[in-house]
């Protein structure tokens, strides 16, 4: 089945793969790829993790497989990024696999079904695995109003969702990345952490607040982040999005496509901001590491450079169900 969504459109793969495991994911059909994966339980953020291995955003943008992942073996996952409303993302083609270097580019712009289906999703899945809500704003929205955004969709999901996490750092919306610095953020984790304790209060329940950065950061900027996390008592932090950085795969068909690279050719780079992280934050915030991790070497990597909690995406399109299994297996 793998060998054959290959051949296929990299976006009707995709989309057909999620649609197929939507329909399965709580059916006898799940026998098809449902596996033991090693139990290797941990606690990070108050959470409680039966492995450390997750799904990242991006692959279930509107949780609509969630059961199906957790047949799978994943330990969470993490849906998303959804926003306020339903937007088509930006024009097709904005996909594009890269063989060789076992990578994909995409520019998919936070394509999703709107928060209000994702809600609906959430309250239908059968699973009961920790699903961390990956929330971004509309294009639409000027960038000097994106903390409504967040806040609108924090509200929405606090209920539903084991954690959450904000996405600033994609390339693909426009201006987003500025928010990972300067006013901007400061504005944002502030208003975030204010929504967070009183939606605790009105709850009963305390959700977690994690920050999704860039790969494409300087050491100095790197550290204003850490700085920030620890001001505004962030709970966890996921290193690393997509890169803009060409400068490995320029041998590849795809190279000069826009958008965020992700696969092997970021892993190197998503370690080193990991490490970085580490150095600032030590045990204070938990790092969830990824960007490339193709191999259990990539994961432990990632776990010795101070991520407590590792995501796949494209390395699990490459590599499949082992893949899962064998990262399981690291202590």
């Amino acid at each position: 089945m793998q060998k054959i969504l290959t051949l296929l459109n990299p976006e009707l793969a995709h989309n057909l793969t999620i649609n197929i495991l939507s329909k399965t994911g709580a059916s006898p059909l799940s026998f098809f790829y449902r596996q033991s994966a090693e139990f290797s339980p941990v606690e990070v953020m108050g959470l409680q993790f039966r492995n450390r291995v997750g799904l990242a955003a991006g692959f279930d943008k509107n949780g609509e497989a969630i059961d199906a992942f957790e047949a799978m073996g994943f330990g969470f996952v993490e849906v998303g990024t959804v926003t306020p409303k339903a937007q088509h993302g930006n024009t097709k083609p904005r996909l594009f696999r890269l063989k060789k270097s076992k990578a994909v580019i995409n520019r998919l712009g936070f394509n999703n079904k709107g928060v209000d289906n994702l809600v609906s999703n959430l309250k239908a899945r059968k699973s009961k695995i920790p699903v961390g809500v990956n929330i971004g704003k509309n294009k639409s929205t000027p960038i000097e109003h994106a903390q409504k955004d967040y806040i609108f969709c924090m509200e929405k999901v606090y209920e539903h969702a084991s954690y959450i996490t904000i996405n600033i750092s994609s390339p693909n919306t426009k201006n987003l990345r500025s928010m990972q610095s300067g006013a901007l953020l400061d504005d944002l984790l502030g208003s975030l952490k204010e929504k967070q304790q009183s939606l605790t209060n009105s709850e009963g329940r305390y959700v977690p607040l994690v920050l999704k950065i860039a790969p494409d950061l300087t050491k100095e900027e790197v550290g204003l982040i850490a700085e920030a996390l620890l001001n505004y008592e962030f709970d966890g932090v996921v290193a690393t999005n997509t890169t803009v950085d060409r400068s490995s795969i320029m041998h590849e068909k795809n190279a000069y496509q826009e958008g965020g690279l992700s696969g092997a050719p970021l892993c190197q780079k998503s370690t080193e901001v990991i490490t970085l992280l580490y150095e600032y934050l030590g045990d204070k915030v938990p790092i969830i590491g990824v960007g490339g991790i193709t191999s259990v070497i990539d994961g432990k990597q990632k776990l010795e450079a101070g991520a407590r909690l590792l995501q796949l995406y494209t390395g699990f399109i490459y590599e499949g169900l082992p893949l899962i299994k064998d990262l399981a297996k690291i202590k």
